[in-house]
């Protein structure tokens, strides 16, 4: 969902990502220049050179990875919007409105391609009267030959011949191009009688046949055009003028109707801040995303079921940030397992239907968001690398199916992050990271936040409390009925390097106290002992000291009843060269 590639906007500074132990190649080669997006083999081509650079470059540094300034996540209430944002909104509002009264997003009017299938068929018959009419001047140079008054055209039938006397004239025309005797014209012979009258008969004959040829039927569209005709469209559109309107139409995204109430607004300032409050970029993309949902079927997505069986870890929504939003992890070293790689990835089919469950999920999640103004309607995604080393880069299938989701993200679902967090990044990522950054906006950037294998931990904890990061990635949160659930909060503290550090934990009466505490990877020593609050009382070993290594169980939970008021002192030796970060938490039983 990194919508925000195709625009920019300005993003305050407020503070720098940064990832201590990341390797990064020393010196960037000029040969790395990032994939074009044009030609999907060109990505390939680009992408290799540019890790093998990264591990050509010789000595590693485990220095700073400076990301740009972090993204800072704007309000959703007009009133705190500066006066251009609140006039693009209202211009926004306009034109959905008037679109709406036109039936713009269901039913368009046809583009001009359908009007001029319309036409088309109309064309032929044009040809045809033209063919039709094509042969006419050959007939009337037969019928100037034989009578050139005929050339008028009539609406009488084609079928009534003319009067005996009119065919006369081509017989005279004959006659004076043929002069006679005097004799022979004053009193004509019985044989020229004869020739005369079977000439008549003839030139009646071809007038016949050249009338019903030339007049084609039916008079009607020649003969001067019937009232009943031309009056019937006026009398439609008089029907059509009293008839009341259509209704505006109503557009749902998500759940919630545009121009509905202030939920509204938190949808259409998506939009507006994908394309840096541009009115008409963002209309125009509100259209098609509405358009693709109906092509996609969304409605009938969310009713189906078993879409994508198996893929329950890859994906999956887990706890919240410090600030209310949903967090989204993404574990693609999941694909690590071949069967589930190829009944995800294996054909086109399958490809799809995985893209299918991504939106399906995707889907789900944001209708459980708040979109009130004081609501929470964007989520985190923490994107988990370990265990896929240049899975991106070797595993086709799997880019492309990847980048066929992001492209639909980036089109369809504008501003729904607000961090994207890469934790356990390997090597190669920052290589990769490096070719296709120049595609990402400041914006996007901003958002990145990155975190090797050490510090994975370290970094969530900054934007997520540790009771609710999941336990594989260094938190308190387990599947399944624990003593404890994500809403009893942890305290974190650190441990510095060759030291010891202790907790206490007060009992004010008699009860049971239970504790569970965890060391980011641990490596000391850990101890529990109660210790009363009266003179000359015996100390109890709860837990006796013991070395606890980074493959061990990562959570220690205990409990302690006490008859009597004391504390619970929990030692921790820390004897590496590195801090440690510890994380606990305890309440009171009451004692049974």
């Amino acid at each position: 969902m990194a919508e925000e590639t195709k625009k920019s906007v300005a993003v305050p500074a407020s503070e720098e990502v940064v990832v201590t132990d990341v390797p990064v190649p020393e010196k960037p080669t000029e040969k790395e220049a990032p994939p074009q997006p044009e030609a999907e083999c060109e990505v390939e081509k680009a992408e290799k050179p540019a890790a093998e650079e990264a591990v050509e470059g010789g000595a590693v540094e485990k220095n700073k990875i400076t990301e740009s300034a972090s993204f800072k996540e704007e309000s959703n209430k007009v009133d705190d919007l500066i006066d251009p944002q609140k006039k693009a909104l209202d211009e926004f509002k306009l034109l959905i409105q008037e679109a709406l009264k036109k039936h713009e997003f269901t039913a368009p009017p046809p583009p001009p391609a359908a009007k001029e299938e319309e036409k088309k068929p109309e064309e032929p018959k044009a040809e045809e009267k033209k063919e039709e009419e094509e042969p006419k001047p050959e007939e009337k140079k037969e019928e100037e030959e034989s009578k050139p008054e005929e050339k008028k055209e009539s609406c009488e039938a084609p079928s009534e011949v003319p009067p005996p006397p009119k065919p006369a004239a081509p017989v005279e025309k004959e006659e004076e191009e043929k002069p006679t005797p005097p004799a022979a014209a004053a009193e004509p012979s019985e044989s020229v009688v004869e020739k005369i009258e079977e000439k008549v008969e003839a030139a009646v004959e071809e007038i016949k046949e050249t009338i019903v040829h030339e007049v084609p039927p039916p008079p009607a569209e020649e003969c001067p055009p019937a009232p009943t005709e031309e009056e019937k469209p006026k009398e439609e559109e008089a029907v059509e003028e009293t008839a009341p309107p259509p209704p505006p139409e109503e557009v749902s995204i998500w759940g919630i109707p545009l121009l509905a109430d202030e939920r509204s607004d938190a949808i259409l300032l998506k939009f507006l801040r994908a394309r840096d409050f541009k009115v008409k970029e963002a209309f125009s993309m509100l259209k098609s995303v509405v358009a693709w949902r109906k092509e996609f079927k969304i409605d009938e997505l969310l009713e189906e079921e078993n879409v994508g069986e198996g893929l329950e870890k890859v994906v999956y929504m887990h706890g919240v940030d410090k600030e209310g939003h949903p967090v989204c992890y993404n574990a693609y070293g999941e694909f690590q397992d071949k069967d589930l790689y190829n009944n995800t990835f294996a054909d086109a089919e399958k490809r799809a239907k995985f893209l299918r469950w991504r939106i399906q999920f995707l889907e789900k999640s944001i209708r459980k968001l708040d979109f009130s103004p004081e609501g929470v309607c964007t989520i985190v995604q923490v994107n988990d690398l370990k265990n896929s080393p240049g899975l991106f880069l070797l595993k086709k299938e799997l880019r492309q199916a990847t980048n066929q989701a992001l492209q639909l993200l980036q089109d369809n679902y504008p501003e729904f992050v607000a961090k994207q967090v890469f934790v356990n990044v390997p090597w190669w990522y920052v290589a990769y990271n490096r070719m296709i950054s120049p595609f990402f906006t400041e914006r996007t950037k901003s958002k990145f936040v990155f975190a090797g294998p050490t510090k994975t931990a370290e970094t969530l904890f900054k934007y997520i409390a540790p009771e609710q990061v999941p336990v594989q990635y260094g938190g308190l949160s387990r599947e399944g009925e624990q003593e404890f659930t994500t809403a009893d909060p942890a305290s974190e503290e650190f441990i510095k390097p060759a030291s010891k550090h202790t907790i206490e934990l007060p009992i004010l009466e008699a009860c049971q106290l239970v504790w569970e505490v965890r060391v980011v990877g641990w490596d000391i020593s850990y101890g529990a002992e109660f210790v009363p609050s009266a003179e000359g009382g015996y100390t109890w070993i709860v837990q006796k000291s013991r070395k606890i290594g980074s493959s061990d169980e990562p959570i220690i939970s205990c409990c302690f009843k006490s008859g009597e008021p004391g504390k619970i002192v929990l030692t921790l030796d820390n004897q590496s060269s590195k801090k440690k970060k510890f994380i606990y938490r305890s309440k009171i039983k009451s004692s049974d």
